[in-house]
């Protein structure tokens, strides 16, 4: 079940989640919609991100996938080359840097992706119609908080609090 309530301003928003967090919610049960960036302060609502490891390892695997590929297919080639190694990383330097490159912008991209919901949004959890000028939270609890949960939200200066149903 999910709880929809609207703020005017970032100030209340940010004392909900604040009370919301005191009262044991979870931070990946807290969702913020708006039309404009909202500035929450730092720690209030933070998830933790995989971007830079993934970034790195995406970039790592596919050079060295890509070192590989070049080792093996210069030696499975036969062909004479006068003394000079079948292996040559200034030759094929260029080749490295650009796999590499885009091993890691394709890692940094997907987990975007991932981390953003994109990929895995849950197709039950209804998202609202956003009006200008206003800002939502949207909380999900257990039918026996609801309540609860609303008092919660409406001292902590919501405006509006709606029950919504998951869809099927």
């Amino acid at each position: 079940m999910y709880l929809m309530s609207e703020f005017s301003d970032q100030f209340t928003l940010a004392g909900a989640i604040q009370a919301l967090k005191l009262r044991g919610a979870d931070a990946a049960d807290l969702d913020v919609f708006s039309t404009e960036p909202v500035d929450l302060p730092a720690g209030l609502l933070d998830r933790p991100s995989r971007m830079s490891l993934l970034t790195v390892c995406g970039g790592a695997g596919i050079g060295l996938l890509s070192v590989f590929f070049v080792y093996w297919t210069q030696h499975n080639y036969e062909i004479v080359t006068g003394g000079m190694p079948y292996f040559s990383p200034w030759a094929t330097g260029v080749i490295h840097f650009e796999l590499t490159m885009l091993g890691a912008v394709a890692g940094c991209f997907l987990t975007f992706l991932w981390e953003s919901g994109i990929l895995r949004r849950d197709k039950r959890a209804p998202v609202p119609k956003l009006a200008s000028g206003v800002l939502y939270l949207r909380v999900r609890c257990e039918p026996s908080q609801m309540l609860a949960t609303g008092e919660c939200l409406y001292q902590a200066g919501a405006s509006k609090v709606e029950k919504l149903e998951e869809r099927a």
